[in-house]
């Protein structure tokens, strides 16, 4: 068996898999937009919220994350070995698992519709409950498409071509544009209604745009359901331990929403929203880093010790990059969030006073943004070993800590110090990071006993966080300069000055990364030479 002898660069797999995942929540943060200038923090927002968290479980659980950890190791390897025929045979047969295991859990989930509402969003009653109720029937379906479009990806990735699969979602988000802005003088609840239609329609395109490619790289994919193949039961096994670490994380996050149904108006969709900001840098950088290297990882040939130095040194580079992105991020969110907020919510019903509430809750992320985005790449780094059993573990301590310190401070602390009961989302987001340090820290010790040291250098860690605490202060500079204005040139103002002193900063540090950016963007606007 050919060993692996140098590193594959991943550098570009990474910015397209950031590219493409960024022109997505572009798109994304526009729907989000409109639909807080056509819903503000109601009633009806936060039925359509809770009601659009429900069959994303199902997606979340069976697409993406799980697909890649389980997946992706076994079908790299045999493209790595040449074994096209059986690669396309395991593809096929875990795609005829998926099929039938999505269908029977989207039947159960619409006949079980009103069981799953209340133990998602027990806080919610009447008219509210019921629409919730109607908007979960609705979506379900649209779920499964998600799922199958999961799949497309794990073979788009192994055959990496990242961009396509991680765009794909921008025809669903448009999908939903489209209906928010045709149908925008319907009444709230009937708008809700039909912006669900609008969802499952644009699950589908999400899937469509996808299928003819990967039919064309996985020539011999043939949708049978053959158990019996060694590498299809691999998946299954691999796949048991991650569902079930995906499913207690995302069990966390319906505790979270649970415990806000509580919390009174506009605690669900204000938590949706601050959602939608915290988990973009996680998605951007440490899901663009993780993507790319996986394949990498996986695909590794040699002995042991070979393959653990090869890892440690892709780990190493790739906890680098996403601590040079997420820093400032973290950093962002707790200074500048009300500006970010008002910049990509604030029209319409949505209020400043409603962005300097999700300024609050979205502070709160800050406090374990960059242990939640390293600590994908370390649960990758675990994959590719074919271990999945380890995160897992470590996942059930991450829940079972943001369960019970999200109880204590979402429900009994803001009534303790005396203020207004819906910032008790603000503590669901801050109790989230803390527990999400814990599990880092396992996830770091226990990888370090199997292949070396691995981590961020003191040095690198202090010169990131001072030079985004100097960009910071310059940001809040200008802001008190300016005084309030519109929310866009207003925002658009200070975030700019916010990232160039950050990068003019790490620059006269001399952070690698930072001249590695330069480099990539001289490289852009240069004209190749013959």
């Amino acid at each position: 068996m050919e060993k692996t002898t140098q590193r594959e660069a991943t550098g570009r797999h990474a910015f397209l898999v950031g590219a493409g995942i960024l022109l997505s929540r572009l798109i994304g943060f526009v729907r989000q937009r409109i639909f807080s200038r056509y819903f503000g923090l109601t009633d009806p927002a936060d039925a359509f919220n809770a009601a659009f968290r429900i069959p994303n479980l199902l997606q979340n659980l069976f697409g993406e994350g799980v697909l890649s950890a389980s997946f992706i190791p076994v079908y790299a390897k045999l493209l790595a070995e040449n074994e096209e025929e059986e690669s396309g045979r395991v593809a096929g047969a875990v795609a005829a698992i998926l099929a039938l295991t999505t269908s029977v859990l989207v039947l159960l989930g619409v006949l079980f519709t009103p069981f799953v509402t209340d133990l998602v969003a027990a806080g919610f009653h009447g008219a509210k409950r019921e629409l919730t109720i109607r908007l979960v029937r609705i979506l379900f379906p649209g779920a499964g498409l998600l799922v199958l479009s999961a799949w497309c990806l794990g073979i788009l990735n192994s055959h990496r071509k990242f961009f396509l699969s991680y765009t794909a979602p921008v025809l669903w988000n448009l999908a939903m544009i489209a209906t928010l802005v045709a149908f925008r003088g319907e009444r709230e609840s009937s708008l809700a209604v039909t912006l669900a239609w609008g969802s499952v329609i644009g699950s589908g395109l999400q899937f469509g745009i996808q299928l003819p490619v990967v039919l064309r790289l996985a020539r011999h994919v043939r949708v049978r359901l053959e158990t019996h193949r060694p590498q299809v039961r691999e998946v299954v096994r691999n796949f048991v331990p991650v569902f079930m670490s995906r499913g207690v994380v995302q069990i966390s996050a319906y505790v979270d929403a649970w415990l806000a149904s509580w919390l009174g108006m506009g605690a669900v969709a204000g938590l949706t929203n601050a959602q939608t900001l915290y988990t973009l840098p996680v998605s951007l950088f440490g899901m663009s880093v993780s993507a790319a290297e996986l394949p990498a990882m996986s695909s590794a040939l040699g002995d042991r010790q070979e393959v653990a130095g090869y890892l440690q040194a892709r780990l190493n580079s790739g906890l680098r990059r996403i601590a040079f992105f997420v820093v400032p991020s973290a950093m962002a969110f707790l200074a500048l969030g009300g500006v970010i907020s008002s910049l990509l919510f604030e029209n319409g019903r949505f209020t400043h006073a409603d962005s300097l509430y999700v300024w609050g809750i979205v502070a709160g992320s800050a406090v374990g943004l960059l242990a939640s985005t390293m600590g994908r790449l370390y649960s990758s780094t675990y994959y590719a070993l074919r271990d999945t059993r380890t995160p897992l573990r470590f996942a059930l301590v991450r829940v079972g800590l943001t369960t019970a310190l999200g109880y204590l401070c979402a429900l009994p602390l803001p009534k303790l110090i005396g203020i207004d009961p819906r910032w008790g989302a603000a503590g669901l987001t801050a109790s989230a990071g803390v527990a999400g340090w814990v599990e880092f820290t396992l996830l770091r010790r226990a990888l370090n006993r199997r292949i070396g040291p691995t981590g961020l250098p003191a040095p690198l860690v202090a010169k990131l966080w001072t030079s985004a605490a100097v960009a910071a202060a310059a940001a809040w500079g200008l802001k008190l300069g300016i005084g309030t204005r519109h929310p866009l040139a207003y925002g658009a103002s200070i975030l700019c000055l916010y990232g160039a002193v950050y990068f003019g900063v790490t620059y006269l540090f001399r952070v690698e990364e930072c001249a590695g950016v330069f480099r990539r963007i001289t490289r852009s606007v240069t004209p190749s030479r013959p």
